[in-house]
């Protein structure tokens, strides 16, 4: 009886100090499969009051990446621009918002607008941080602390194409590599570099690069990359480059393709704010696609289906929701394209006397039947989405705006957060926070079962 009351205890006090261990990361845009889909339970069911109470607040400057938690540290990339232009890579401890390292290199934008800061959320992976820069500045550094183990100047190394905005698409890592989407010229639109040395393993595509970050699905038994570049729809064999199949997605006007993929139920889903949508299904049984349907409106006021900007769409069963070109919530069936609701509810709490914001962004995550929001007023909202219409639980204020992304309408936040811990942490142009959203806290100590 000793032994088993001894094993019990040694059991009780290990899970008791390694909460994190337990807990989900978000080491990677959009969370650990880059799905938008937060997995964690045991959260709070409605805000307490109209401000969430923040566990710490550190202080950064402008950028639009978003922040990505992993092995209890919190990454984060940001610029200055006195005495010189200069792009850094910051990490924290994920409990008290001490900065544990930072990661600075001169950096002028040379042919890129909306020049706040980096576009790309660090990425980690098996102890390293690979961070990818407006200009094409790739790092890779270990995780824990902050030495550069490898480092490549892709603008200069492959000519990089320079897209109006810079680069974007966020690192990905499969299989031993780190996969980009940088717009290189002789047939590096999409590069692989071995994690572990940075040496080129491949490269594929003529295509100018979008700002869309590409996602692994599964089709046909297999591990297939896709891509939305400037030109393209494609999906590739993530060790080889090889293309599998591409669909034609030739933007009318600009690339202005920002919204990530979205994949679910034999569905592939892409949204632009010029271009509106295409939908299409990839074969179960052989690695091709073919378009199901495909929506356009006349213009970026008269939109059909949906005609998205910033916002990554939802696809959920037979349904897509987003957020159209000035701020209306849709509800799309994902057979047709047919508008099934559209809402501006989400946008209600921005103070601004026109029902309608061109750009207006809302980063939406799943986590179990509810979709949990970020609106660009910097508030949290607690929801649920169904054929049948929109739900709002609860909203409170998170962050402030700020105006060096947009100096518009007294500023934005166009930054995705992240979610660990049950936590949420997010940025604006001058600070990152955290906030505790779990169900049961005791005052700001993290729960010793997550």
């Amino acid at each position: 009886m000793r032994t088993v009351c001894a094993a019990l205890f040694g059991l009780w006090a290990v899970s008791s100090i390694i909460p994190t261990a337990m807990a989900d990361d978000w080491p990677q845009w959009r969370g650990p499969n880059r799905d938008g889909v937060w997995r964690e339970t045991g959260l709070l069911e409605k805000f307490p009051g109209p401000q969430i109470k923040l566990r710490w607040r550190a202080p950064i400057s402008s950028g639009y990446s978003g922040p990505t938690v992993a092995d209890g540290r919190v990454y984060v990339t940001d610029r200055v621009i006195e005495p010189n232009p200069t792009e850094r890579v910051h990490c924290f401890d994920w409990q008290s918002g001490e900065k544990l390292w930072s990661h600075e290199y001169n950096c002028p934008y040379k042919g890129v607008g909306y020049e706040a800061g980096p576009r790309a959320s660090v990425t980690i992976d098996d102890g390293r941080a690979l961070a990818l820069g407006a200009m094409g500045n790739l790092f890779c550094f270990d995780a824990a602390k902050g030495d550069v183990l490898w480092e490549r100047d892709l603008n200069t190394q492959y000519k990089t194409r320079m897209p109006i905005w810079g680069i974007a698409a966020s690192p990905l890592v499969e299989q031993g590599l780190v996969i980009v989407q940088i717009g290189g010229a002789d047939g590096a639109c999409l590069v692989a570099f071995d994690v572990k040395t940075g040496e080129e393993r491949w490269r594929a595509l003529d295509d100018a690069a979008s700002y869309a970050s590409p996602i692994m699905v599964e089709q046909a038994g297999r591990r297939v990359l896709v891509c939305w570049t400037g030109a393209h729809v494609v999906g590739l064999d993530p060790l080889s480059g090889q293309v599998h199949w591409q669909q034609p997605f030739q933007p009318t006007r600009m690339v202005i393709s920002i919204a990530t993929p979205v994949s679910a139920g034999g569905r592939l889903f892409v949204s632009s704010f010029y271009d509106g949508s295409l939908m299409l299904r990839l074969k179960a049984d052989e690695l091709t696609a073919e378009q199901v349907w495909r929506r356009l409106g006349p213009d970026e006021k008269k939109t059909d289906a949906l005609h998205s900007i910033i916002s990554t769409p939802l696809l959920k069963g037979d349904c897509v929701y987003g957020v159209d070109s000035y701020g209306e919530l849709r509800c799309l069936d994902a057979n047709t394209g047919d508008r099934l609701w559209e809402s501006l509810e989400p946008m209600r709490g921005t103070g601004k006397p026109g029902p309608k914001i061109r750009w207006f962004t809302i980063h939406m995550v799943e986590n179990a039947d509810k979709v949990w929001m970020f609106n660009e007023r910097g508030e949290m909202l607690i929801t649920k989405l169904s054929p049948d219409g929109y739900e709002e639980i609860s909203r409170a204020r998170l962050i402030e705006p700020t105006t060096v992304q947009l100096n518009q309408r007294g500023g934005v936040c166009w930054a995705h957060p992240a979610y660990a811990y049950r936590h949420v942490f997010a940025r604006n142009d001058s600070e990152l926070v955290a906030a505790d959203l779990s169900a049961a806290r005791v005052g700001n100590a993290p729960r010793d079962d997550p």
